[in-house]
């Protein structure tokens, strides 16, 4: 066997897929209905996803509200490369320069219940900083978190409201999510 054949082989023990396609679309419309049955007034929520892969999860349940429910809530992005309580470390380390993205809150959220998204929960910390970013910009009525994959090992004590699925792993596990809009391919894998 060659060592190209090895390799592909060992490349496919170590990476499982969690979720396919057709299970990311039906995760999605079970926590769209989930997320409004949860609000009293669809009309005062509205969906802020974290730079990268939230932005892209806020806007597929955006539609899956227009589809369900003939109402398409405001959806936004918030970027929290400046929030991050590991900014100095990061950049000390071989990480290099952070990437910043933008913030983009084309609504006011005062008095909004705000569902903020995102694609995988693990130390918690991307949450707080999101969560301190959003502050920033206003004083919401609520905030809810809704996540597809939690893979659990918090630092902080911060739990979402709706979850796609739990997914035990060890801390040497990566969680690594593709969406068609960044990736070309729908899918959700664990990897060693």
């Amino acid at each position: 066997m060659s060592a190209v054949a090895n390799r592909s082989s060992d490349e496919r023990r170590k990476r499982k897929v969690l979720l396919d396609e057709a299970q990311i679309g039906r995760t999605l419309a079970r926590m769209t209905h989930e997320i409004a049955e949860y609000a009293p007034d669809l009309a005062s929520v509205v969906l802020v996803g974290i730079q990268s892969g939230g932005v892209e999860l806020a806007a597929r349940l955006a539609e899956l509200f227009d589809t369900f429910y003939s109402i398409k809530p405001p959806k936004g992005a918030v970027d929290i490369t400046f929030y991050r309580d590991d900014l100095d470390i990061r950049l000390g380390r071989e990480y290099g320069q952070p990437k910043v993205r933008t913030t983009d809150l084309p609504f006011d959220i005062n008095e909004k219940v705000v569902v903020l998204i995102d694609d995988v929960l693990y130390t918690g910390r991307t949450i707080r900083a999101a969560i301190d970013a959003l502050f920033d910009y206003g004083r919401p009525q609520a905030v809810r978190l809704a996540v597809l994959v939690d893979r659990g090992h918090r630092d902080l004590p911060i739990r979402p409201d709706f979850v796609g699925k739990n997914v035990p792993t060890s801390r040497s596990e990566r969680v690594v999510v593709h969406l068609k809009e960044a990736n070309g391919v729908d899918e959700v894998t664990i990897e060693e």
